[in-house]
Parts: structure tokens; C-alpha cells; sequence
């Protein structure tokens, strides 16, 4: 049987797949299972930081493999203590705590659980456990209950019904709609530095601040969902600085390029206090509250941690700023009608596509068309919602390495 003959009768259809196989990856290069070779720039979505089996992390694997790959968090693990560490202090480079999960979802989930703790603590003035987590149109926060719950997008949610309530969605970008946007039980806000599954819409500095200053107004939480955004992609260890360097959060979410490709996720809580007494935020999650049986686990702390000493010793966060550059100067100097927009930062880019200009055939998107388009071409990007489609190269991504996709990209585009 064929592989799309095996999916077809034992894998649940929930994804709708396109009709590639991969069987092999090194570097920026993927090969199918007829010997196809692909530029891949779309990384897993974002997910395979150093690009496919980068030798240090096929080392760190294959070296923990041999040594201890589980152990239960009931005991000390000291990988995952080292790569706590190199988190808080290499990469947040502020005081707080870490917890390590599986996915990004969960670890939205952590830090939605850990604002209803929150709301516990600091109540409302009648006493009355604060719960409500704001977040924005166009989010993209997971899919397990909690993190649908917190994404403001309808058509992620249809059918899964009824919602996790406590959820409240705002316009993005939209500063006169915060205004009156906290209520008595609101306990924390939530938003994405870059809207990545939701269209490539980036935050802008001046509704950053306000998000922040709204939350020290009120005294609820700032999180910061660095799921796709987070080590290095935008140009910085944490992408929220970036577009607000002086914002400090209360909490913040990871997973994809964390791992480089092993499935991690984490969420990190600061130590401020959060009451007379000196209670820290990050002691509210205490023993019992939370956890996860393969969160953290030898293997994938190995591999994380050499994935970000690659990141940070390579300065590989510099050179997705250097590419963002080449990437904006060639798309601009094409002045092709069918590009509207180039959106977003360092190495996470979104393509705006004009669909007045794009054949679509009924029951596809002008993006679908495209992305279909390159990869017939030898090139493999995501799409970011109907009119546009992602840039997500490995972080060490060459110049001869983008100058080929663009060339790709500028060819499928000169057609339509």
C-alpha cells in the first residue's frame, strides 16, 4: 500500500494534507519519496530551527538516547534544570520560573490555568475569584480545549461547542477597543507578538504598550504567546522585544523552534510579587497544580538545549534580521500587482497576496493556489490564512539559500 492509501484507511483526517511525502531532510532540503528535492521554508512551521537533522542535534540526541531518555517528574532531572536556567538567563534574561509541556498548546493552557490561580489570589473587590482571559481576533492560541477556547477565530472553533468559558476576543491593534476592555473579573490578557496562523498581523509597538500599561493599571496579567515567535525567529531571543523592548511580562509560552524538531513546549511565570505579602506569581503554581508525565524529559531537554547554545553562540537571531532586509529589498524591487504586503519580522514573513489577480478555483484560497504552486516549483511554504503564505526558513538559512526561493517565488508570481 501506498502512504496516502494507509493514511486514507488508519490516520483520522484532520488535516488537510497536501500530496508530499517526505522521507529525508538535511539543512534547508527536504527529498519526497520519488528523490524530489525541496528548499523547505516552512521548517514544520517554524519548528526546525537549525534546519532538518543539524549535526549537534543528532549528536545530542543519539549521545542522551544512550544514556537516560525518561525519568518521571516526581524526581530531579538535571538536563532539565540546565535548560531552565539557560531560558531565564540567557534568553528571557529576566527572574522567573519555567514549567515544560509537550506542545504550545498546553503550555497556553499552563499559562491560562495559571492566570485563573492568579484570579484567586488577587480577587475581585467582593471577593469573587477573577477568571476572564482577554485575547484578539485572528489569534491562534491551539487546539486543545482551553487553547481553542482562547483563540479568536470562529472557524477553529465551530463545531466544539460549548466553549471553555471565560473568554473575551478583541480587534487587534485596536488601542480605543482596550480602553474598556477590563471588567471585575478579568485576570490576565493574552496576545501573540506576530499573529502567525491568523495572517502574519504583527503587533505594533504603540498597542504593545498600551496592552502592558493596561495590565499594570489593573493590576491583571501580561502573557505573551511566543509560540511560533519566540528563540530567535524575529530577530531576538524573545520576540515581543522586538517591537516593545521595555514591556516586562507576567508570563509567556513556547514550544516549535524551542525543540528544533523534538516535541517540546514550555511556559515561564516571573517571580514579581503579586501581593502585600510577597507572594511571587511563579510560586502560585505549586505542587499539585500542574503537570506533565514526558514534560522536560531527558531527550528533549538534550536536544533543546543544544538547539538554543546553536542559536545564541551562532547569533543565528542576527541573521534572521539580515535576511528579513534582502527578503523586503528583492520582494519590493519585483513591484509585481499580485503582492500587497510583505508582513511581519526577521524570519517570520508573510506574503499578501492581491486575490482579485489570483485564478481560484471554487473550494480554494488564492494562498492554497499559490503555496500549490511552489511547491510544483520546488519550494514548500505555509499558508497564513486566504491571501497570504508564510517564510519560515531555518534560522542559519544561506543567502544563495533565499536568493533561490525568491527566485522561485518571483517565477510562480510573474505567471499568475
Amino acid at each position: 500500500m501506498t502512504t496516502p492509501d494507509l493514511y486514507a484507511q488508519h490516520v483520522l483526517p484532520t488535516y488537510g494534507r497536501f500530496p508530499l511525502v517526505p522521507v529525508r531532510g538535511a539543512g534547508a532540503r527536504l527529498w519526497d519519496d520519488t528523490g524530489k528535492s525541496y528548499l523547505d521554508f516552512c521548517m514544520g512551521i517554524a519548528v526546525c530551527s537549525l534546519g532538518h537533522c543539524h549535526p549537534l542535534l543528532v549528536e545530542a540526541i543519539r549521545h542522551q538516547a544512550g544514556e537516560l531518555m525518561h525519568v518521571s517528574n516526581l524526581y530531579q532531572n538535571p538536563l532539565q534544570a540546565e535548560l531552565a536556567e539557560e531560558i531565564n538567563t540567557r534568553h528571557v534574561k529576566l527572574a522567573g520560573k519555567v514549567f515544560f509541556s509537550n506542545s504550545g498548546a498546553e503550555a497556553n493552557d499552563g499559562l491560562i490555568k495559571s492566570a485563573r490561580r492568579f484570579g484567586l489570589k488577587r480577587p475581585q473587590a467582593d471577593g469573587s475569584q477573577r477568571y476572564e482571559v482577554v485575547t484578539f481576533l485572528q489569534s491562534f492560541h491551539g487546539r486543545t480545549l482551553g487553547a481553542m477556547s482562547a483563540t479568536g477565530q470562529a472557524k477553529i472553533q465551530e463545531g466544539f461547542d460549548p466553549l471553555l468559558p471565560g473568554f473575551r476576543y478583541l480587534p487587534f491593534n485596536d488601542i480605543a477597543a482596550l480602553e474598556n476592555a477590563v471588567r471585575p473579573e478579568t485576570a490576565a490578557i493574552l496576545l501573540e507578538p506576530i499573529q502567525g496562523e491568523g495572517g502574519v498581523n504583527m503587533a505594533t509597538p504603540e498597542f504593545f504598550r498600551a496592552v502592558a500599561a493596561l495590565c499594570k493599571k489593573h493590576d491583571i496579567l501580561l502573557l505573551i504567546d511566543e509560540v511560533q515567535t519566540g528563540f530567535g525567529r524575529l530577530g531576538d531571543a524573545m520576540g515581543w522585544r522586538m517591537i516593545a523592548p521595555e514591556v516586562q511580562p507576567d508570563g509567556i509560552s513556547w514550544a516549535k523552534g524551542l525543540g528544533g524538531g523534538v516535541p517540546i513546549g514550555a511556559f515561564w511565570l516571573s517571580d514579581r510579587a503579586v501581593s502585600e505579602d510577597g507572594t511571587a506569581l511563579s510560586s502560585l503554581m505549586g505542587p499539585g497544580s500542574h503537570g506533565s508525565t514526558y514534560g522536560g524529559n531527558p531527550l528533549v531537554c538534550a536536544a533543546s538545549l543544544a538547539v538554543l547554545k546553536e542559536i545564541r553562540e551562532k547569533e543565528l537571531a542576527v541573521n534572521a534580521i539580515l535576511q528579513e532586509v534582502r527578503i523586503r529589498e528583492t520582494v519590493k524591487s519585483w513591484n509585481l500587482p499580485v503582492v500587497t504586503a510583505v508582513r511581519g519580522q526577521g524570519l517570520l514573513l508573510g506574503i499578501a497576496l492581491d486575490p482579485a489577480l489570483i485564478p481560484t478555483p471554487e473550494g480554494k484560497t488564492p494562498a492554497l493556489v499559490v503555496v500549490n504552486k511552489l511547491m510544483e516549483h520546488g519550494l514548500l511554504v505555509p499558508p497564513a490564512g486566504p491571501n497570504a503564505f508564510r517564510l519560515l526558513p531555518p534560522l542559519n538559512v544561506t543567502d544563495a539559500e533565499v536568493d533561490e526561493a525568491l527566485s522561485i517565488i518571483h517565477s510562480v508570481l510573474s505567471e499568475l
